[in-house]
């Protein structure tokens, strides 16, 4: 008879706390897991703010900026605490998958209708509430991640972690196991909605999600202790209430701010977190579901309101502290962290959803932030995975495997040859190079495989490689070599190769499908002359060709779609660019963005404006431009002109 979930909740906190000890002891070695700036982004409020360019602060000092990231919470935990983030942060909200076995794709709007991209492997653990052993894996998922955020939380912290039925009592068992049962604060009944489903005669409808709020120590940050400390004259209507409630309550108004501080200076009077009519906020919260054309909608299925996060900011947060959330999904606790003053740090796995926030943030035009990814992603991948045990050559082998190619004999022609990640293709005298996930492929691994190529006498070469150099189609236009071809291997590669079981059946239904890369190309970019002091940087997009559709992950239908649009409007595959007027050969500075959806530079939101125009500081000699791309799909390519 199988184990029950009780049963088995020993295990899993077991296991997850064998997990996070490990993660602990890396934190020691000289190999610490790092994250990587991608771009440094200024909205336009930000660019007025001040000097553009900091970068010696961004490599020395990135925790004094907000940081949006991509990648796996676990890993981006662990390299924000080898960066020294323990016990800095005073505010985490989640709201992670509920196991609800749900299936979120990804809708997308093109110029002639919409489209909907399947998750990958690698995200459909993050946003698709799917468990391959249900709340079992669930459990297994979120236990070390909420063990990690105990480390990060000051001394005054607190925590506040949102779901809903399907997994709400497991995970309070959980957290009463890693925080404490003394240190849990309030069951949070939140939003206490009415909606009407299909009628049931076996249940009650179910009308609300539940927040579970649990402190680091017995001294968090609270509203109470906030408000009398930190009186301001901004305070609304109904907002304090002191006195106790009922008769004897005393409900504030803007008028009597200065009778009110003289009241509380008394010590006679107690002070609470009142809502706008001045009674005292419970733990049942009727906060309203977003209004369909509200301003703050951002088109993600799972987007909380801004007035949540504002009541859980203001009550457990004071001016600078950060706030962090690590199931970041449409953003929404970034923004109301930037407007109310905080600090922030958020991250996702998915790819869609960091795309809505990257926009969100730079539409709400805040200040500066970093986007920031897990450095050597997929060599993390690879040490988790069952691989491990079997070591680069082993994979770079099954990787020849899977494309078609047969290992070289030991001499080839004069040459020896050695190299397990080395194998060709007979029919085609093809030379098959497979790169390192501990590599990003560039100039000097090309050159390696070109060599190789000419010296064993093969005609052409196959690049296959997991991580690329940003600048990876200048450097092969730059070759101008017919007979080199660079290919991606699928990013999600790794989670399918779990058993050898998955190696055999990949390779004998051939559904592993390599892909050239993206490039971008442009018409050009102008330098113009405006004053003494200041010029104006031009850049004019050309043509985007994008990953080969049958490699993306979309149903066959879409990616019938998706062809027809490269052939007719490939720049409309676009999600977002910017440009770099400056470039240093280190950090992409985001000096102007612009994206679909932004109707500052186009009426038309789905598609991007083709030319974007910056005045900047007048510079003698050249200037570096860069210039930045991401698809739809959230593939990514940059391409450097010097003017």
């Amino acid at each position: 008879m199988p184990k029950s979930l009780i049963e088995l909740l020993p295990e899993i906190v077991k296991q997850g706390e064998k997990e996070v000890e490990t993660i602990l002891n890396r934190l020691n070695s000289p190999n610490q897991l790092k994250l990587l700036t991608n771009e440094f982004i200024f909205p336009a409020k930000a660019r007025t703010q001040g000097v553009l360019r900091e970068e010696k602060a961004i490599n020395s000092a990135p925790n004094e900026f907000n940081r949006l990231i991509y990648g796996d919470n676990l890993l981006v935990m662990q390299a924000l605490l080898a960066e020294g983030m323990r016990g800095k942060i005073d505010l985490i909200y989640i709201d992670p998958p509920f196991d609800s076995k749900a299936d979120y794709r990804t809708k997308i709007k093109l110029i002639d209708g919409e489209i909907k991209q399947n998750p990958t492997p690698i995200e459909i653990d993050a946003y698709s509430d799917t468990w391959e052993d249900g709340t079992v894996s669930y459990l297994k998922m979120i236990y070390p991640r909420l063990v990690l955020m105990r480390e990060f939380l000051s001394e005054k912290g607190s925590i506040y972690v949102h779901c809903d039925w399907h997994v709400g009592h497991y995970l309070k068992i959980l957290l009463d196991n890693i925080f404490g049962r003394e240190l849990f604060r309030n069951e949070i009944i939140f939003w206490h909605y009415e909606k009407w489903t299909s009628p049931s005669n076996n249940s009650f409808q179910k009308n609300h999600d539940t927040i579970y709020f649990f402190s680091k120590k017995g001294n968090q940050i609270n509203v109470i202790k906030e408000v009398t400390d930190n009186l301001k004259d901004k305070y609304q209507k109904g907002y304090l209430i002191g006195g106790g409630y009922g008769a004897n309550g005393l409900v504030v108004y803007d008028k009597e701010l200065p009778k009110v501080k003289e009241l509380i200076a008394s010590g006679k009077y107690q002070v609470h977190y009142a809502d706008m009519e001045g009674k005292p906020i419970s733990d049942v919260w009727k906060i309203p579901f977003i209004n369909p054309v509200a301003n703050e909608r951002v088109g993600y299925d799972t987007q909380k309101p801004e007035a949540l996060l504002e009541r859980i900011i203001k009550a457990s947060s004071t001016d600078g502290s950060v706030v962090a959330d690590f199931f970041g999904g449409s953003g929404t606790t970034a923004a109301v962290a930037e407007r109310l003053g905080r600090r922030w740090i958020i991250s996702d796995i998915g790819k869609p959803a960091i795309m809505v926030m990257r926009k969100r943030l730079v539409d709400q035009d805040g200040g500066a932030f970093l986007y920031q990814s897990v450095g050597d992603y997929q060599k993390e991948s690879f040490l988790q995975s069952n691989l491990k045990k079997k070591g680069i050559g082993d994979l770079a082998e099954i990787v020849l495997g899977l494309y078609g190619a047969l290992p070289l004999p030991k001499h080839v022609g004069h040459t020896v040859s050695g190299s397990r990640n080395q194998g060709y293709v007979k029919e085609t005298k093809t030379l098959v190079f497979v790169d390192s996930p501990s590599n990003l492929t560039g100039k000097r691994i090309i050159d390696r495989a070109r060599e190789q190529r000419d010296a064993m006498g093969f005609k052409k070469v196959i690049i296959l490689g997991w991580n690329f150099v940003f600048n990876i189609g200048q450097i092969i236009t730059a070759f101008g070599d017919k007979n080199l071809d660079v290919q991606v291997i699928p990013p999600d590669l790794l989670d399918k190769l779990k058993t050898k079981r998955s190696y055999e059946k990949l390779v004998k239904e051939k559904s592993i499908r390599f892909s050239s890369l993206q490039y971008l190309t442009l018409k050009e970019v102008k330098r113009e002359n405006l004053s003494a002091d200041h010029e104006r940087i031009t850049v004019t997009l050309d043509n985007y060709v994008i990953l080969s559709p049958d490699a993306l992950p979309l149903d066959e239908k879409y990616q019938k779609k998706v062809r027809d649009i490269m052939n007719k409007s490939p720049l409309s595959l676009i999600e977002y660019w910017s440009f770099d007027p400056d470039y240093d050969d280190d950090v992409f500075l985001s000096a102007i963005q612009d994206y679909r959806d932004n109707t500052e530079h186009t009426s038309d939101n789905t598609k991007v404006s083709t030319e974007l125009s910056l005045t900047v500081d007048k510079k003698a000699g050249k200037r570096k431009v860069c210039v930045k791309v991401v698809d739809i799909f959230g593939s990514e390519s940059m391409v450097i002109h010097e003017v």
